[in-house]
């Protein structure tokens, strides 16, 4: 396994430990990761960040130009895509795919396969204390505010607003979270 040249020794010998990143797991040397990350197998991780004790489940891969914050819990099957950041203390569910093109093609006018210069990223942002719902999708282009919960096999096609709950597909707003945590 290449492990990650920024590291020091001492966090390069704590990433090669089998508790650390079991097998089948990929991660690049320009992935930056925090002190006790945690990974699961199956996991892809390039050109990426990862914050101080979070925990990346089976199945998930994280692309380029994507950070996640401290103390966050990616579940497996998750897709978190380039031009995505999430902040500290997030919760994201199972099999959640994140979108940074609102119109995705294949090919460009001409007819060839599309390259980066055939589009530009559009980013999402995920507040701190946001719980995204198993199944969700999010659009690119939104935010979802702090502390928001979304819903379960949500579509997220707009921003979510703070301490609200929405659900639904589109998504919609059901409530108002009244005991919201209060901001740090």
């Amino acid at each position: 396994m290449s492990v990650p040249a920024h590291l020091d020794s001492e966090a390069k010998e704590d990433l090669q430990a089998p508790s650390r990143v079991p097998d089948f797991c990929r991660i690049a040397p320009d992935v930056t990761l925090g002190a006790n990350v945690t990974f699961f197998a199956f996991v892809n991780l390039y050109g990426c960040s990862i914050g101080d004790n979070s925990r990346i489940g089976a199945f998930v891969e994280v692309q380029k130009n994507a950070s996640i914050g401290r103390n966050v819990k990616v579940s497996s099957h998750t897709f978190i895509c380039e031009g995505v950041r999430i902040e500290d203390d997030v919760f994201i569910g199972h099999n959640v795919s994140f979108i940074n093109d609102k119109y995705p093609r294949a090919t460009s006018d001409g007819g060839g396969l599309q390259t980066e210069d055939d589009w530009t990223v559009i980013s999402t942002v995920v507040k701190r204390g946001a719980s995204i719902g198993t199944g969700s999708t999010i659009l690119c282009g939104i935010t979802v505010g702090e502390s928001a919960i979304v819903g379960a096999g949500s579509v997220v096609t707009r921003d979510v607003p703070p301490n609200t709950i929405v659900a639904g597909n589109p998504a919609r707003v059901l409530r108002t979270i009244v005991n919201a945590p209060e901001e740090k």
